[in-house]
């Protein structure tokens, strides 16, 4: 079946999360995704909490499917050589590196746009260009904080919280993968290359643009009726963690099941929509509460929601040689998306090479020369 990204030729210049999860599902879609890889040791996940001695880890094989390895020193001149050839016949080059680090390669945009104009540069960085720490690298957690999630994450009494969700590293690559695509599209029309870059920061607090709203509510009313903090507890001038409150007008809470007293993962999420109200109030064996003005609105039942929750609580409820991955999160009615392994270090340095024109005797003498 012809895929979407068919024909489309990416450098993958990317490492450990935020790059390589991105570079995947351009994969996924059909792109042909080179990775290239230091010789001898490639991406540092290869080798990152392994679970089978001499294995790749699972941390590498599940965000580098669907793509080839190359391994190339682009420290000596030969290496240079294969690099420019990659980059006159590629589309895309996606880099996470830190700040300068091509430039330093000798591969400035300009350089690069004087190999191939038409090439799109597509990075992740930490923080956006010009602003004032768009020099340091980043990394998962801090752009979690960085981006306010952090900060609004947890319960009020204790400390801010991350994710366990890659909000800073997978999250971001998914928001490049937007940028290159639409980039792709842009030079249909124009025959341009042009830069795509995400930050991390961005792409978290973009994520977090519920808690932006509430902020701006708070600097105008001084309150946040959603929040269990109101109506008896107090708010600062910043938007407080909120537990697992709803957030969205919605009361909610994560509730005990049964079974919970031995199962650590014996909870449900449960939120109170106000046309379940009545069937709920049933539910629990307190049908008064459908007609009972104290608890028949939102705004009435706010005051007595931590009440309401534990009455709840207490209702009965029905409730390598292979490994496991995760495929394309996005579904297409006429695309199959074909998950393929992830490429072990170098297999297909020869091929990558062939492809760009290099025959037997020039692969044999880079391979002397140990650029690859």
């Amino acid at each position: 079946m012809t895929k979407p990204l068919d024909g489309v030729r990416i450098i993958d210049f990317t490492h450990v999360q935020a790059g390589p999860a991105c570079t995947q599902l351009l994969g996924f879609y059909g792109a042909d995704v080179i990775k290239v890889e230091r010789p001898g040791s490639g991406d540092v996940t290869r080798s990152q909490l392994r679970d089978l001695p001499g294995a790749d880890a699972l941390y590498f094989t599940m965000l580098n499917g669907n793509k080839r390895s190359l391994t190339l020193d682009t420290k000596t001149p030969e290496g240079k050589e294969v690099l420019e050839a990659m980059i006159k016949t590629s589309d895309v080059l996606v880099e996470n590196f830190g700040p300068g680090a091509l430039d330093r390669m000798g591969f400035s945009w300009e350089r690069i746009q004087e190999l191939n104009p038409k090439l799109i540069m597509a990075s992740v960085k930490g923080f956006s260009e010009g602003h004032s720490y768009e020099d340091l690298k980043v990394y998962e957690n801090v752009a979690q904080c960085a981006g306010g999630a952090a900060s609004t994450t947890g319960f009020w009494d204790g400390p801010p919280t991350v994710s366990a969700a890659a909000l800073g590293d997978s999250n971001t690559g998914m928001h490049l993968a937007i940028g290159i695509l639409t980039a792709l599209m842009q030079r249909q029309k124009t025959g341009k290359g042009q830069k795509v870059s995400c930050s991390m920061q961005d792409a978290v607090l973009n994520l977090c643009r519920v808690k932006l709203r509430d902020q701006q509510r708070l600097d105008k009313i001084g309150y946040l009726e959603e929040y269990p903090q109101y109506p008896h507890g107090s708010f600062t001038d910043v938007v407080p963690r909120g537990g697992n409150a709803g957030g969205g007008g919605q009361p909610g809470w994560v509730l005990k099941c049964k079974g919970w007293e031995t199962d650590p993962n014996a909870y449900i999420y449960f939120t109170i929509q106000g046309h379940a109200w009545e069937p709920i109030t049933r539910a629990i064996g307190k049908p008064e509460w459908a007609k009972d003005p104290a608890y028949m609105t939102p705004e009435a039942r706010q005051d007595k929601i931590f009440d309401i929750f534990k009455t709840i609580e207490e209702v009965d409820h029905k409730v390598r040689g292979k490994y496991l991955t995760i495929g394309s999160p996005i579904k297409f009615s006429d695309l199959e998306i074909e998950v393929k392994p992830s490429p072990v270090l170098g297999e297909h340095t020869d091929e990558v090479l062939r492809d760009l024109g290099y025959g037997k005797e020039d692969i044999a003498r880079l391979h002397a020369a140990k650029a690859v």
